[in-house]
């Protein structure tokens, strides 16, 4: 049983950009704030790994400094994106309407 618990990944420590994380803010101080499904991960990022993960085209910029995984989004509706099962306990993101309609293109594309 110990070695089942040795081998499980610890998800705020080495966490994987593409797999794990549904949206991310940039903040102050090069501060990203990394969202997953039950998590909040705040971590400091050099300028190189912030340029990085900036230009991973896995992520789309809603606004500001928030940038969503496209492979992750589950539905858009009611000006929300959402990530996994809709309802009171799933997490989502606010989105302009003109950023739906690019968001909506960018997704009928990658599953074509």
């Amino acid at each position: 049983m110990s070695s089942i618990l040795l081998e499980a990944r610890n998800v705020y420590e080495d966490f994987e950009v593409e797999t794990d994380i549904l949206f991310f803010k940039v903040g102050d101080h090069d501060l990203v704030i990394f969202h997953g499904r039950n998590y909040n991960i705040k971590k400091r990022m050099t300028a190189e790994q912030l340029k990085r993960l900036l230009s991973n085209p896995n992520y789309y910029q809603v606004y500001g400094g928030c940038y969503v995984n496209l492979n992750k989004i589950s539905s858009i509706t009611d000006d929300c994106i959402y990530f996994g099962e809709m309802g009171a306990y799933a997490k989502n993101v606010r989105v302009p309407r003109r950023k739906q309609e690019s968001i909506r293109h960018l997704l009928i594309k990658r599953r074509a």
